[in-house]
């Protein structure tokens, strides 16, 4: 890929050949080639040279590139993301209410409760962990009469602790 028509050329800029060939692994990592992490891109420096590519530009082009990196980096290595801590995982999913069912049909509470008590047992480590993969793919009986959960809202939460689980 050749990007250089896109940026101007001034008496002292960043090497031609340098900025091309950063923008030419970037273009390819973008496109399923070899990964390149934001931090990579972020520790590259360019020599500045007579009749090179204006820095401003290229300074702008590089931060959205990194940017772009960064969306298709894995979710737990994305900016902005603090990680969950097993205690507060813990607190959250036993302080988990969800309502009734009501008079349609719900997930099987005794369901529902034993898969969130083996989701804490794996966080205290005292049995297997549960991955978000694993919650993401949980699957509960429904009952039409007795005690059951609000589907929407137990999918909700679930969603939410698949991807807290992910930030771990």
């Amino acid at each position: 890929m050749k990007t250089g028509a896109r940026l101007p050329v001034v008496l002292r800029g960043y090497d031609r050949d340098q900025v091309d060939a950063l923008l030419r692994r970037i273009s390819q990592a973008l496109n399923g080639g070899p990964r390149m992490s934001a931090d990579e891109v972020r520790e590259t420096r360019f020599d500045v040279v007579l009749r090179g590519y204006e820095p401003r530009a290229v300074d702008e082009l590089v931060r959205e590139c990194i940017r772009e990196l960064q969306a298709l980096a894995p979710i737990g290595e994305r900016p902005g993301r603090p990680r969950a801590q097993p205690a507060w995982l813990i607190n959250w999913i036993q302080n988990a209410r969800f309502p009734g069912a009501g008079l349609r049909s719900g997930y099987d509470v005794r369901d529902v409760d034993a898969f969130l008590d083996r989701i804490v047992a794996g966080l205290r480590g005292i049995a297997p962990p549960v991955t978000a993969r694993d919650v993401r793919e949980s699957a509960f009986r429904v009952v039409r009469l007795g005690p059951g959960y609000d589907e929407q809202e137990v999918d909700r939460f679930l969603l939410q602790l698949a991807s807290a689980l992910e930030r771990r």
